[in-house]
């Protein structure tokens, strides 16, 4: 079973182990408890939107660019292609979601 929460954590590990910052130095910066952030790296938590920024701020990446490498993610273990554009009609509302009625 695919976990979001499991993805957010492997993502978020990435980034600070890619920066070779320690748990300890990013929940100091992010002002979340080091089990707390720990928790989170290891998908055992889901993280709240306010501790996901505060995360994703400690990191210095945008909010837009983790949650778009934790949804392609998804996307390869789904084995579905995701476009690189928004679909025409979608950006302005005129088309529903997948699924919307």
């Amino acid at each position: 079973m695919i976990l979001y929460r499991q993805e957010l954590g492997d993502v978020s590990r990435d980034a600070r182990r890619a920066q070779g910052r320690t748990p300890r130095q990013v929940s100091s910066d992010a002002r979340v408890s080091l089990g707390y952030l720990s928790e989170i790296e290891r998908g055992q938590k889901e993280a709240s939107s306010e501790s996901l920024v505060s995360v994703t701020d400690a990191l210095g990446l945008p909010l837009s660019f983790v949650l778009r490498e934790v949804s392609d993610r998804i996307a390869v273990a789904e084995r579905v292609t995701i476009p690189d554009t928004v679909p025409e009609g979608l950006a302005d509302g005129t088309a529903p979601l997948v699924g919307a009625s």
